[in-house]
């Protein structure tokens, strides 16, 4: 018999808004059930989230979503990182409508909110970088700025190869595929993108070059610097080096600070720049306004995107030092780079993260995250229980042989989705559940998700001799 408490009935706060989840009957329900045969139908088959989280949704309020059948979770997917304050924050969606009246689409030409939306991300950096750095607007994903920040550096070197790290993830164009670890991406497009070599991560759980914080950082960081200073190591001085501060699709995984600091004092002495990758990390998720400001260092290139709307409205920018601006008027342009109500929306994000103290928020309930899964770590099948800020993970591994438990991971989060809460899978053979919450989630929505996270490892990790999840 499960473990899993019975959800409670949902509820509503006298404005109307959801305030519990509320699970009725099977999943998916018989309406999503037909949206769902519908997408199959006429959708492509690249699809993802649907294919392990059988619902069609109808509407959403902060934290929580709503399906077509009337079922409501609470949303620790948060449209992948994009909707920093949940659904529908209110004062967000007047500034985007506010600017619907007035301009919608301004290709790359100066407007009054674009300006707004480029002096408010860069009152975000410290003042020192602040005065050095350009901006650059790319096309609407991350994916594109990556691409942009790589393109850049090369420019600037007049180099081509590029270094990357094991277990990354930043994207699925052409170019951001061959940047990223998983192989079996890779080999399905022959022909790839070349001069990319990748080197050991050095976080926590299982590092590729030994156990121990200390020695871990200095094996990772030495086997870069071997290779980037011998001349017979194979590897060009690249045009960039490449790193998530926190990987996120690769299984909510933080880099250990030491290693990071190594790798900004080597590519500094070697005159290689650094990108960091932000687009899952950025705009207060960790409970700074970018993750690099918990390293100590200030990187080449930072890489935004997801969050900076508030809203899920597209925007794709990086930040650079100004000495690499040496793009050619149209060198790296897209037609959905000037986004009016993603700018609106963008400024009135920043304005109530700063009045309502957000990423204290996040601070402290990544602590209370924390806290609460803590347990889990002494449960015979979890590897790891990681993160930082609002990105965590929960890394499920067979005691038996060590290896990824992916069935058991997919358990989990099927479990919770019964229960009401929507969790995403990441990670070496997904392996890893991860949570990313709205930053502005309260302490009573983290209680209830992670009560439900450790019922159903509890209930999915059950020893069962030969049993299948």
């Amino acid at each position: 018999m499960s473990t899993l408490a019975t959800p409670p009935l949902i509820t509503f706060s006298p404005s109307g808004a959801v305030t519990g989840p509320h699970v009725a009957g099977d999943l998916p329900g018989p309406r999503s059930a037909e949206l769902l045969a519908r997408q199959e139908r006429w959708e492509s088959a690249a699809r993802v989230y649907p294919r392990h989280l059988p619902i069609a949704l109808a509407d959403g309020d902060g934290p929580y979503v709503r399906d077509v059948d009337g079922n409501v979770f609470i949303d620790f997917l948060d449209g992948a990182g994009v909707l920093p304050l949940g659904h529908n924050h209110p004062e967000l969606l007047r500034a985007a409508a506010r600017q619907l009246g007035v301009l919608t689409h301004g290709l790359d030409f100066p407007t009054p909110v674009k300006d707004a939306f480029t002096q408010t991300q860069l009152s975000m950096l410290a003042p020192g970088l602040r005065h050095r750095t350009k901006l650059h607007f790319c096309g609407p994903t991350g994916a594109n700025a990556v691409e942009a920040a790589v393109k850049l550096c090369q420019i600037a070197t007049g180099r081509s190869d590029v270094v990357a790290f094991q277990g990354a993830f930043h994207g699925t164009t052409y170019a951001t595929t061959a940047l990223s670890g998983p192989v079996a991406r890779k080999d399905a497009v022959r022909g790839g993108m070349s001069g990319v070599h990748f080197f050991p991560y050095c976080g926590p759980g299982r590092c590729p070059e030994g156990p121990g914080p200390d020695g871990c950082s200095r094996r990772c960081a030495d086997q870069l610097e071997r290779a980037l200073t011998d001349s017979t190591s194979g590897v060009p001085l690249p045009a960039a080096v490449l790193i998530e501060l926190v990987q996120g699709e690769g299984g909510s995984v933080p880099a250990r600070t030491a290693f990071v600091r190594r790798v900004r004092e080597l590519t500094r002495a070697l005159g290689i720049p650094l990108i960091a990758d932000e687009v899952q990390t950025g705009c207060g998720r960790t409970g700074t306004w970018f993750a690099f400001e918990q390293y100590g260092i200030e990187p080449d290139v930072i890489v935004a995107s997801k969050a900076l709307s508030g809203v899920g409205l597209p925007v794709a920018l990086i930040l650079y030092d100004a000495a690499l601006d040496v793009w050619e008027p149209g060198a790296h342009i897209g037609t959905f780079r000037g986004d009016q109500p993603a700018f609106a929306a963008g400024v009135e994000t920043v304005r109530i993260m700063r009045r309502d103290d957000v990423l204290g928020n996040v601070r402290a309930r990544g602590r209370q995250c924390a806290d609460r899964l803590a347990p889990l770590a002494d449960h015979p099948w979890v590897r790891d229980v990681r993160g930082r800020g609002l990105i965590r993970g929960i890394e499920l591994a067979d005691p038996a042989d060590g290896r990824p438990a992916t069935e058991a991971a997919a358990a989990v989060q099927a479990l919770a989705l019964r229960h009401g809460l929507i969790v995403e899978l990441g990670g070496r053979d997904d392996a890893v559940v991860r949570l990313l919450p709205p930053l502005n989630v309260t302490a009573e929505v983290v209680d209830t998700a992670c009560a439900i996270v450790r019922d159903a490892v509890t209930v999915a990790c059950r020893p069962r001799a030969g049993a299948a999840f």
